[in-house]
């Protein structure tokens, strides 16, 4: 099997901001913000070509997901 990247994410201070660039400046395909329900879970997916899958997280939020402090 021949690996490949699927997931590309970056954290972000401020997810509402950096939804809104990402959708409304560069046009990019996106349902919006999903897991608001969880405390640490809210992100946002972006279809990129290829079925590449680009995801904008906020930072705190992956660092208490990696137990980084």
């Amino acid at each position: 099997m021949k690996a490949r990247i699927t997931v590309l994410t970056l954290g972000v201070d401020d997810l509402q901001a950096s939804l809104k660039f990402y959708r409304d400046g560069l046009g990019l395909p996106t349902e919006g913000i999903i897991g608001r329900e969880f405390e640490h879970g809210a992100v946002a997916f972006f279809d990129l070509a290829g079925g590449l899958k680009f995801a904008i997280y906020e930072r705190a939020s992956i660092a208490w997901d990696a137990t980084v402090p």
